[in-house]
């Protein structure tokens, strides 16, 4: 398991300029190797390698030259995973688009990729400079984790990310996080939904805190704004800034509050149910994308599953399949609308709250399965890093002087 722990980085205006051109050049290594690939010249990762010497070596291209080795090794990881996602897909026959690789574009998120060499830490800390051609210069490093604790040679990339409200540095350690945790005796499952976040099986509900929602009239605001602006002109960057920053916050709010209601339900039982919902297919419905997207069921479980191989605990996906529609007293198939929110069993006569009944049927379902799980661990469904982000709650926080905004 890797730890990610994200820092902000203050320099000087001329610093940014160039940490843009590092960010540029990483992306022309892995779109040219994409071209590469398109033209039969790369066929394996190794050819992607290969290809980033030919890339530094051409004198065409000086600027690629400039960015650190292991950084062009990183961006060719990126585009051989793209490749490689999509011979996965075609074997798999997956329907519809296979994901073939693209050409990325401008954008204000972006980053740059360092593994072991490239950059360097001062003795506390505290500042971070990159060695490499562009010659960057060093950063002070603002943030609440505390890099003391870890080895230089544990920390086994640093990821530049340009973000609306600045740059960040993100340092990816080798680490495995153990938590003890006391026995509760407790299981739980849990049916997540749009009125309330979710349901629990003792009937326990939890309020949607509708991030999106709650900002929706400033964002529209704000995006008026930009629409008025003139293409290519300052005012239209500084109107997209703010609209990206405003994004920024209702994003960093919604992580914020999945992880912390995530750890709370981890701590408080033994196992924990939910459903293996497909998000991305629950979005095409245009009614309702808006508020699965605000809501955060992926992220949620991106978290609960993080916390429950920290602590211990088995959180454990079930089919949704009749979640809802079967009676968890007896078991026998009850046909509800949507706008039913009360369960009604006319076998048994068992009576319950519409969600209560589907987050018992569900806890019903994962201690079913339990027998075949036990023995192995949840797969990790959070991408290529663990979700150990910035952020993850602490304890305490070491105080600082106060640094002065971008």
């Amino acid at each position: 398991m890797m730890l990610v722990y994200e820092m902000k980085l203050e320099g000087e205006d001329a610093q940014y300029e160039k940490l843009d051109e590092a960010i540029r050049t990483g992306r022309f290594v892995r779109n040219s190797i994409v071209r590469a690939w398109m033209d039969g010249e790369v066929k394996s990762r190794n050819d992607a390698y290969k290809y980033c010497k030919i890339l530094a070596d051409n004198p065409e291209f000086p600027w690629a030259k400039k960015l650190n080795s292991m950084a062009r090794q990183a961006h060719a990881e990126r585009a051989w995973a793209a490749m490689e996602r999509f011979y996965k897909n075609c074997q798999a026959k997956i329907p519809g688009k296979k994901g073939y690789p693209k050409f990325k574009k401008y954008q204000v998120r972006a980053s740059v990729e360092y593994k072991t060499s490239g950059w360097k830490l001062s003795e506390d800390r505290h500042y971070l400079t990159l060695t490499d051609g562009f010659n960057v210069g060093t950063f002070k490093l603002w943030g609440s984790r505390d890099l003391h604790y870890y080895q230089i040679k544990q920390i086994k990339r640093v990821r530049i990310i340009r973000r609306h409200d600045g740059y960040y540095a993100q340092f990816v350690i080798d680490h495995t996080r153990e938590e003890k945790k006391e026995l509760t005796g407790k299981q739980i499952g849990l049916d997540v939904g749009l009125n309330h976040f979710y349901t629990d099986s003792e009937g326990n509900k939890v309020d949607n805190p509708r991030f999106f929602r709650k900002n929706e009239r400033q964002i529209k605001k704000l995006q008026k704004c930009l629409s008025r602006t003139k293409k290519g002109s300052k005012n239209r960057i500084k109107a997209r800034n703010r609209l990206g920053k405003a994004h920024l916050k209702v994003s960093r709010r919604r992580n914020d509050w999945a992880c912390k209601e995530a750890q709370h339900v981890i701590q408080s039982n033994d196992l924990v149910a939910i459903e293996n919902l497909k998000v991305r297919n629950m979005v095409k419905n245009h009614h309702l994308a808006k508020s699965i997207n605000d809501v955060a069921w992926y992220k949620f479980r991106e978290w609960l599953e993080y916390f429950g191989r920290i602590y211990g605990v088995r959180v454990i996906a079930v089919e949704p399949k009749n979640t809802s529609q079967n009676c968890s007293n007896c078991g026998q198939k009850v046909i509800k609308t949507l706008s039913s929110r009360t369960h009604k069993c006319p076998h048994c006569g068992y009576e319950a709250d519409r969600d209560e009944n589907a987050a018992i049927n569900i806890l019903q379902s994962a201690l079913k399965q339990l027998p075949t799980t036990l023995g192995r661990r949840e797969d990790n469904v959070s991408g290529e890093t663990g979700l150990c982000l910035n952020g993850e709650t602490q304890t305490s926080k070491p105080t600082r002087r106060k640094r002065n905004s971008k």
